[in-house]
């Protein structure tokens, strides 16, 4: 009896979403954040709207377009509420989802009832601005610095600092682990992220709603160059956008308590979050994710179901080699009849920043409000470091303890060694992941390759054109180089 008595309190203490809202503004003239978060919030709570006074957690997703000096304590004042617990997020791809799970947690111990997390970017609208030389009349501005996390010092030496630069290099060492060609594995890419690009011509809030094919996708031309190859500016996350969207989220016990029908309800089923080496060479086979098969088994095994019980996925989706990576990890095909986003994917339906999962969460909910089922949504932060994924199902159904963070990182770990990535490094050595960095004009500019060496992994960069040409026309990876140092900044030859 004590027992049956403690699970149903824990099953009440549950968290389900209640209400979701999105916006996208195309035009260039977006509202500033504040006034999104608020819009949002008020779109969220439809019918419940005597509740946003009385949420207990306000959580804003981190906004890289306006930096305001209380952006928490400005929206409660604009709602009037007075939560007691108030969170301004960290960035990242994993955040939106990693809040949710952290709130969850909170919920059961018996801390929080109601919760809403918003966000908003407004950088195609300051792009806009800044192009113009306009001063945007927005509101409490205060300067603070990025929360960045500082790089290792070779990545800061070889100005390994941008996502397309780095994100390619999973890509290469893949396609050579599996022994593909250069033409098939970039169709394959291509294929992948057009079939995404068609789920977004239907998402009324896709920041690209057009359906493209493969070879749009995957050729280079002048409109589609080359961003860092192999990828073309339509395998690249857009993230100059204007984008908002809020989710209200509540225990079953206050969802109740509320009058919330079962078929305004989205369970969190599952979730767990693990973390892939920070700096991008540390990984010892950098052709594979042990983070994502880590979480992705775990979350599911939280959950209670096999992967064949997703009615609907949503892989993180900024670059081709994270849903790849994904899908591996996963044991999920690429092809997969059930589809691999909700929304689009970040190149087509849009990537505000930290807040694209919010928009993930919020077109699951929409799909599952109508459709019971459950999905299976993934995030990845930093440069395919950080990985969560979160079950999200439309019944209430019984489900097992959440994995102990630490037992789950303490896992991958065990599972994957790390390497010793060099400061400097001269002497020889061997490609094992590489990319080409092109300009706005669609010339290649730079090489950057990951190098194993025998004291341990090296960066370089490349600048001969030739080598750039060749590099691009063959199969790189397991290439002998000769590297050379001025102590700072490597540079390869073959």
């Amino acid at each position: 009896m004590v027992r049956v008595v403690m699970a149903a309190h824990r099953d009440d203490r549950r968290l389900c979403i209640i209400g979701t809202a999105q916006h996208t503004v195309r035009d260039g003239h977006a509202p500033e954040p504040l006034l999104s978060w608020e819009a949002r919030a008020r779109e969220a709570a439809v019918g419940f709207e005597s509740v946003l006074p009385q949420i207990d957690s306000l959580q804003i997703v981190y906004c890289q377009s306006w930096p305001y000096d209380d952006p928490v304590g400005r929206l409660a004042t604009a709602l009037g509420a007075s939560p007691r617990h108030r969170l301004y997020s960290g960035i990242g791809g994993t955040t939106p989802q990693d809040l949710i799970n952290r709130t969850a947690d909170s919920m059961r111990r018996g801390e929080l009832d109601l919760a809403l997390i918003c966000s908003a970017e407004a950088l195609a609208t300051v792009r806009r601005a800044k192009k113009a030389g306009e001063r945007l009349p927005w509101s409490h501005r205060r300067s603070s610095p990025f929360p960045w996390e500082p790089p290792h010092p070779s990545e800061l030496a070889h100005e390994v600092m941008q996502a397309w630069e780095t994100f390619p290099l999973w890509d290469t060492a893949r396609r050579a682990k599996r022994g593909t060609s250069l033409a098939d594995d970039a169709a394959e890419a291509a294929a992948m992220m057009a079939a995404m690009s068609v789920v977004a011509a239907g998402n009324p809030h896709a920041w690209r709603p057009a359906a493209l094919d493969a070879a749009a996708v995957g050729t280079a031309t002048a409109d589609n160059r080359y961003v860092g190859w192999p990828y073309t500016k339509h395998e690249v996350a857009v993230m100059d956008v204007d984008m908002s969207a809020a989710v209200l989220l509540a225990t079953r016990e206050k969802a109740d308590a509320m009058g919330v029908g079962e078929d305004r309800r989205l369970y969190l089923s599952g979730w767990a979050h693990a973390d892939d080496p920070a700096s991008i060479a540390a990984r010892d086979d950098m052709s594979r994710s042990v983070a994502m098969s880590v979480a992705g088994r775990h979350a599911l095994n939280h959950a209670g179901i096999g992967l064949d019980e997703i009615d609907l996925f949503d892989l993180y989706s900024c670059f081709p080699s994270s849903v790849r990576l994904a899908c591996d990890a996963l044991g999920l095909a690429l092809d997969d009849s059930r589809g691999l986003t909700v929304t689009g994917g970040l190149p087509y339906a849009g990537g505000p920043a930290s807040g694209y999962q919010m928009h993930a969460i919020a077109s699951a909910y929409d799909r599952l409000c109508h459709r019971p089922g459950r999905a299976l949504i993934t995030g990845v932060g930093m440069h395919l470091a950080k990985h969560v994924a979160g079950i999200w199902s439309s019944r209430p159904e019984p489900t097992g303890a959440p994995s102990d963070p630490v037992s789950v990182q303490a896992e991958v770990d065990a599972r994957q060694p790390r390497r010793e990535l060099l400061t400097t490094w001269a002497g020889p050595a061997t490609v094992c992941a590489y990319t080409v960095a092109h300009g706005r004009d669609g010339a290649a500019e730079r090489g950057l390759v990951v190098l194993d060496t025998e004291a341990g992994r090296a960066l370089a960069r490349v600048h001969e054109p030739g080598l750039l040409a060749d590099a691009e026309s063959r199969e790189l990876v397991g290439q002998a180089v000769t590297v050379t140092t001025d102590g700072k900044c490597n540079e390869a030859r073959w």
